[in-house]
């Protein structure tokens, strides 16, 4: 692979600044933002009020854990603008969730919060080895969603040329990133794997496609899962980070040089990690959930937000801001099964480690009696899809799975095509078990 690491001299200085320079323009942020979203939006001068708190209580960083945190319900709750801060006349650009668990969560961005939005992307790309001038092919799905629109606002920001595909037309996607030879694409990891069974498909050798970074976001995936696409490709494999309730795409970024965690921009993203039980913040280091509150956004400020997301916050390598280590997993995503917690991540590791199985898989989840049961539905390669090999492969993941994870499930190893592809999102985990 190229050596993509930039250029010093092209950074923003905030992101190589000492940590006392970080800390204090986040103090400044910070008491700007509780401010903010205190004196324009009810709910949160009715929460601050209800917890004893009030934005003036803020003398250091470490004093926003007194202030209550914000979830997901409330988003909901205050359907569609009540979380807004600004006259709706002043946002600019509206996304929202899909709203497939209950009501859509709606965020609002002014003219100024798209601009530090698609500064970030930039910021964030230019980490990822992307330059000026150079081809992004967005695989991302546009529309509610803040992925496309993210991605592709980001690569103008930077100077490249943008090819909108948009999720989906597999074969089409193959064919634009030949021909207009685009240098990075940006996609779901998981459809990324769906992008290169397209180029076997066609008689294609990956490697010697014009890609040299693939920026992957929008759901967890695994150090095993970046080595199978580097492998594949001959191209950087890197993290991007966000979520629409913080921003969007763009939150932190994996640096191309080193790989080892998603650079946070601090300088309009505070994190902290907690107790996912207590609620009560960890020190950096320790594993638990990430919580954000933002620090420069207008329309729609958000204080304390638990994300669900599981991980940990260490020490800056490549840039001086924080660094936050790869999603393990939601805790939302997480399955107990006799006792045993398990990320869908734990067993993409093991499925990567049989050389007979492709990584493509989605985990049924069943109640028999009393017993909760788990199958995990994973195909075979095209090499390796006689019965025999088939059998072989299954046994040896479920013994992988006893022996790392813990816990004994169904393996079901279809034929090449078994599993249902995915165009965006993949959805992991299929709960067939009776409702309560």
């Amino acid at each position: 692979m190229k050596d993509l690491t930039p250029n010093k001299a092209d950074l923003d200085p905030i992101e190589i600044a000492s940590r006392d320079e970080i800390a204090a323009l986040q103090l400044k942020r910070l008491k700007w933002s509780l401010r903010h979203a205190y004196d324009n939006v009810d709910f949160y001068r009715k929460s601050f009020d209800a917890a004893g708190v009030h934005p003036d209580d803020l003398k250091t960083l470490s004093d926003l854990a007194k202030f209550p945190f914000t979830v997901k319900t409330d988003l909901r709750d205050n359907y569609p603008f009540g979380l807004f801060a600004v006259p709706r006349d002043k946002v600019a650009r509206i996304h929202a969730s899909s709203g497939t668990t209950g009501k859509p969560t709606v965020v609002g961005y002014t003219a100024n919060d798209l601009d530090v939005w698609a500064t970030c992307v930039a910021r964030s790309m230019r980490a990822s080895g992307t330059r000026p001038g150079d081809i992004v092919q967005i695989a991302y799905g546009y529309g509610l969603f803040t992925g496309g629109l993210g991605a592709h606002y980001g690569a103008e920001k930077l100077g490249c040329t943008v090819v909108p595909v948009s999720g989906g037309m597999t074969t089409r996607q193959v064919t634009l990133i030949e021909d207009f030879r685009a240098s990075t694409i940006m996609v779901t990891p998981s459809y990324m794997l769906s992008i290169l069974d397209e180029y076997r498909a066609q008689g294609l050798d990956p490697r010697q496609s014009p890609l040299q970074v693939g920026i992957f976001g929008a759901e967890p995936w695994t150090n095993a899962m970046r080595a199978e696409i580097e492998a594949a490709f001959d191209m950087h494999a890197v993290d991007i980070y966000g979520l629409s309730e913080v921003m969007g795409p763009g939150v932190a970024n994996e640096c191309v040089e080193t790989k080892d965690g998603l650079h946070i921009w601090e300088d309009h993203f505070y994190p902290e990690i907690i107790d996912p039980v207590t609620g009560e913040p960890v020190a950096d280091g320790e594993k638990g959930e990430l919580v954000f509150t933002s620090l420069s956004k207008e329309a729609f400020p958000i204080i304390r937000y638990r994300t669900r997301d599981l991980t940990r916050l260490l020490a800056g390598t490549a840039r001086s801001m924080r660094r936050m280590e790869k999603i393990t997993g939601r805790s939302d995503d997480m399955m107990i099964l006799r006792g045993v917690n398990v990320f869908p991540t734990q067993i993409e590791e093991q499925i990567l480690k049989v050389d007979e199985l492709a990584p493509h898989f989605q985990i049924e989840l069943s109640r028999h009696g009393r017993m909760d049961e788990m199958t995990v539905n994973v195909e075979a390669l095209p090499d390796h899809a006689d019965n025999a090999e088939r059998a072989g492969a299954a046994a040896e993941l479920a013994r992988r799975i006893k022996q790392v994870i813990g816990i004994t499930v169904r393996i079901n190893v279809t034929e090449p095509g078994g599993v249902a592809r995915s165009q965006g999102k993949a959805q992991r985990i299929v709960d067939n078990r009776p409702k309560a």
